[in-house]
């Protein structure tokens, strides 16, 4: 099975080069200015131009307006929208009726009835990331480094298409892989040597231990 992958987060070119250079089917570029990895929509413009169609880009917003939203789509195109704060099914639905973009929601998880969730966005939502709950006091809805159960997956319908998020690093996603199986993942903190700051070499090494997982060859 293919499987997708996201490195989301990006804001330098030396990053997108080690992303795509990996095989990243896409991209992911985050609109919210509370998080250390906020990008201006020039910046992801130009970055989202490296791909040159070698991976999809993504727009991640938090509870963005329609202001912000008109600006990232026609100042940077990107191929999908992921929301990433509490954007209703009615939400969603307006926003790839107005666009023509698929569009990811993002569902926060950390007990087995956090997934009751996605019955809502069901038949709306092209896609769902399931990202592990923020701590308490946290600002940012994601990337704060913390996985869930993964095991809490194993109740889904196999029929739900997700990314799995939350905590991924090159040393456990071997675990993550063989434990919830997803179709793609979505990794930022866990290829950063700083809040924000992404690593090419520990992007370079999270896709060597995807490929050691899954059992292919270089």
């Amino acid at each position: 099975m293919k499987l997708d992958i996201k490195i989301c987060g990006l804001k330098t070119e030396d990053a997108i080069a080690a992303a795509l250079e990996g095989g990243a089917s896409h991209v992911g570029f985050i609109f919210f200015p509370k998080s250390p990895r906020n990008v201006e929509v020039e910046t992801a413009a130009r970055l989202r131009r490296l791909a040159g169609g070698r991976a999809q880009a993504v727009a991640v917003t938090v509870d963005a307006g329609d202001e912000m939203i008109e600006q990232i789509v026609k100042g940077m195109r990107p191929d999908a929208l992921q929301l990433h704060g509490h954007e209703d099914a009615a939400r969603v639905a307006e926003l790839k009726r107005r666009y023509g973009l698929p569009v990811m929601k993002a569902v926060s998880v950390r007990e087995a009835g956090d997934l009751e969730a996605l019955a809502a966005y069901h038949g709306v939502a092209d896609r769902f990331l399931l990202d592990a709950k923020p701590p308490v006091g946290a600002e940012l809805p994601g990337g704060n480094g913390v996985p869930f159960d993964w095991s809490l997956l194993a109740s889904l319908d196999g029929e739900v298409d997700y990314m799995l998020s939350g905590g991924l690093n090159a040393a456990n996603i071997g675990e993550a892989l063989a434990i919830a199986r997803p179709r793609g993942i979505d990794i930022s903190s866990g290829v950063e040597r700083a809040p924000g700051e992404k690593d090419p070499d520990l992007i370079r090494a999270f896709f060597t231990a995807v490929r050691i997982a899954r059992g292919e060859r270089e």
